[in-house]
């Protein structure tokens, strides 16, 4: 069986990128290898998705064209050791490995590879995933084609500069938990009304997909939207009236500075 999809790691995120791919037009599961040591998980993600997997990541370096990146961190070096003298010119390599800079990477990998990197979010396993998009120097117009065509299936992609990643990583990287974090604040703001706990984490939770899908739809300008919901003197007024007398947009604003510096500091 030919392979065209690899993948090194078949975690949560590697398992929502195929999740994308099993969307795109013309997808053969069957020409997907991915390498996981653990044979419960191997087994659990052959059974759904009737792909192929195997303990060896050097067999999928060895007959992959495009192959995801998607061990910890912490794990890259070691796996690259293995499978480095197995790539060539002809694989693309595409990282979602935290941290981890492509000018890393290619020391890691070898010169010759070509490489993207990814930095994604968990939204990818409900398909409303975000994911950022950078091309080293050597990827082809056809290979950051090719992975916006696969992240596309589950979600939005944008191609960025390099630079941006630890901004990237703070927004929507850890953005899904600090979304979380509101959503708790205002569902149990609502069980302080009286709310019982479900219909106030119901209430919170479908409040906030509505708002970005109309947002996202409309394409209205958020300072215009707000304006338009706050009408003087009613109940929304009197709430923003709150947050606008509070430290809310600074607090936001030192969370993401905080966790783009972590960012930072990682990827050395």
């Amino acid at each position: 069986m030919k392979t065209t999809l690899g993948f090194f790691g078949a975690g949560k995120m590697a398992e929502g990128i195929l999740a994308a791919a099993s969307l795109a037009k013309g997808f053969d599961p069957q020409s997907v290898l991915m390498a996981e040591k653990l044979p419960a998980r191997a087994k659990e993600l052959a059974k759904k998705y009737k792909v192929r997997t195997t303990a060896d990541a050097k067999e999928v370096a060895a007959c992959a064209k495009t192959i995801f990146l998607a061990v910890r961190p912490q794990d890259v070096a070691a796996l690259a050791a293995e499978v480095k003298p197995l790539l060539t010119a002809k694989t693309l390599v595409v990282s979602i490995a935290a941290g981890k800079s492509l000018a890393t990477l290619r020391k890691m990998l070898g010169r010759d590879v070509r490489l993207v990197r990814v930095m994604p979010n968990l939204a990818l396993r409900a398909k409303e995933g975000m994911c950022a998009i950078c091309p080293a120097t050597n990827a082809t117009a056809a290979d950051v084609k090719l992975v916006a065509k696969i992240l596309n299936g589950a979600g939005r992609t944008v191609v960025l500069k390099e630079k941006h990643f630890d901004a990237v990583t703070a927004l929507s990287g850890s953005g899904p938990a600090f979304f979380a974090y509101m959503e708790e604040a205002m569902a149990l703001g609502g069980e302080a009304l009286g709310l019982p706990a479900d219909a106030a984490r119901l209430l919170a939770e479908q409040t906030m997909l509505g708002t970005a899908a109309f947002l996202r739809q409309s394409q209205m300008d958020l300072a215009e939207f707000i304006s338009g919901v706050a009408t003087p003197g009613g109940t929304t007024a009197a709430g923003m009236d709150v947050m606008r007398a509070s430290d809310f947009r600074k607090v936001v604003a030192a969370t993401l500075k905080a966790a783009s510096d972590r960012s930072a500091e990682l990827g050395k």
